[in-house]
């Protein structure tokens, strides 16, 4: 195109548009009027982003955990069979090894927290939906995937899902602005809603403004009615900092999330809420502290202390120190 005054003001005309869409989008969340069009992308473009993971696409369709109506043991043991299995497909390599580490791990929070999953892995990042923290994963409709469904790795939550399409989906991560989820505190059962900040820690409303809290607390999700769209019982995060208490209705801390959001890769998708909350069970062993070495100092009495002796005082059981020889003694 010839560099015209016309062709200039298309160039702007264009430019206005997009950024009215972008705004429009934003403003819009989950009512977004491009909600349409955004699903109607994830359709034609899903599969070309499919294409790209066709390497390792075991992962997406070997890590089905599907929940039995038994007892704990049952479920681990199903766990640990289709685990097995998946090894067995994978194979070696440094890549694998560590995608075996990540898949051991959630196989290991989802038995515990009995939740069941769907496998996937992360094959897509960015801001094609406007600024937001997203990702997107090779599993969708045709997998049982829908909107609003939580998402977690071995570590702890990673979002939920936003859109869906027939093989691919895309995940809000927890760390986004937009993200909001109802947390429960160990122990102490306090509630609150914590929101993302990007790549700062997680802030956190408790709804007691006297609530207790420290440095160290931990945090897990509180659930959603229906379970859509967090299940309860997955771990959310550690406390770093607490705002002093000015006598406020609510009270704020700051969480260090348990999730890496910048290292994702083999993820699973909640298909199936467990039947009980599983509370606090979900939530790794607290670190052990670390004992404080001790140092025990041992005096050792001197020679002359054990035997009483001084500078001019009697030896203990002797003569006195300047005590002068008898004549017997010099003959």
């Amino acid at each position: 195109m010839r560099d015209t005054k016309e062709s200039r003001l298309l160039l702007v005309l264009l430019i206005a548009i997009a950024f009215a869409l972008i705004t429009v989008d934003i403003r819009g969340g989950e009512n977004s009027p491009v909600d349409g069009a955004r699903q109607a992308a994830a359709t034609v473009f899903g599969p070309i982003e499919n294409g790209v993971s066709a390497a390792v696409n075991p992962v997406g369709n070997a890590i089905s955990a599907i929940r039995d109506s038994g007892e704990r043991h049952d479920r681990l043991t199903a766990l640990e069979k289709e685990n097995a299995a998946l090894k067995a497909k994978l194979g070696s390599g440094d890549r694998n090894r560590s995608r075996l580490q990540q898949l051991d791990k959630m196989l290991k929070l989802a038995g515990e927290g009995q939740y069941g999953i769907k496998g996937a892995e992360v094959i897509a990042i960015g801001a094609a939906q406007g600024f937001s923290w997203t990702i997107t994963i090779d599993v969708g409709a045709n997998d049982g995937i829908k909107r609003d469904m939580t998402v977690l790795n071995g570590d702890g939550l990673v979002g939920r899902v936003t859109t869906v399409g027939p093989d691919s989906s895309t995940v809000l991560l927890a760390n986004d602005p937009d993200f909001t989820v109802g947390t429960r505190m160990e122990g102490s059962d306090e509630l609150g809603f914590a929101s993302g900040q990007g790549d700062r820690p997680l802030r956190v409303q408790l709804l007691n403004g006297k609530a207790q809290v420290k440095k160290g607390d931990r945090l897990v999700t509180f659930g959603s009615e229906g379970d859509k769209p967090f299940v309860p019982g997955v771990p959310v995060g550690v406390v770093s900092r607490v705002d002093p208490s000015g006598g406020d209705l609510t009270r704020t801390v700051y969480v260090t999330p348990y999730v890496a959001f910048t290292k994702l890769d083999i993820v699973g998708v909640v298909v199936e809420a467990p039947k009980k909350d599983p509370r606090d069970e979900v939530l790794p062993p607290k670190p052990r502290p670390t004992p404080t070495p001790t140092v025990t100092v041992t005096v050792t009495p001197s020679a002359g202390a054990s035997t009483g002796a001084t500078a001019d005082g009697p030896v203990a059981g002797g003569e006195p120190a300047d005590a002068q020889p008898t004549d017997e003694q010099q003959q």
